[in-house]
């Protein structure tokens, strides 16, 4: 791992900023929100500058983004008792390192297939948004995670 990589400040690549909305902070991470509104679709983001492989983290940060990426799935299960949670690292289009969190189901508009490009973007309406939100950052409550304050 190149050391510099961390004295660089962190930086959300513009695409994945465009694309998501802040739930909150864990310690290494931030955990976003798709607008995607087919699918229940969170993104975690180690904040690491220039990190764009896993490998490029330290061995500590590492033990860290697996922590709060198990955190985060086992509370998007207890929220939204999907069949399957999908996880992803591509990088393909934003090589930022971030890992998709996908609740699944049976009857979702892409299932059994994967989400991307099977069907058309839905955006959130206001409401629906603005309470998905609130009942991520309940699930995610505990010592370490803080909200969003925007």
């Amino acid at each position: 791992m190149d050391e510099t990589m961390d004295t660089q400040p962190f930086e959300l690549d513009p695409q994945l900023a465009e694309s998501t909305v802040v739930v909150g902070h864990f310690p290494l991470s931030l955990v976003l929100l798709s607008k995607d509104a087919n699918f229940p679709w969170c993104l975690l983001v180690p904040k690491r500058a220039n990190h764009t492989e896993m490998h490029h983290l330290s061995e500590t940060d590492r033990q860290q983004f697996a922590h709060e990426s198990g955190y985060l799935s086992e509370a998007m299960v207890a929220l939204f008792a999907p069949d399957k949670m999908n996880m992803a690292a591509l990088g393909n289009h934003v090589s930022q390192l971030h890992i998709h969190h996908v609740a699944r189901f049976k009857d979702d508009p892409a299932w059994p297939n994967p989400i991307w490009g099977a069907v058309p973007a839905k955006a959130y309406d206001e409401d629906e948004l603005a309470s998905r939100l609130s009942r991520l950052r309940s699930a995610l409550a505990c010592d370490f995670f803080i909200p969003d304050e925007g």
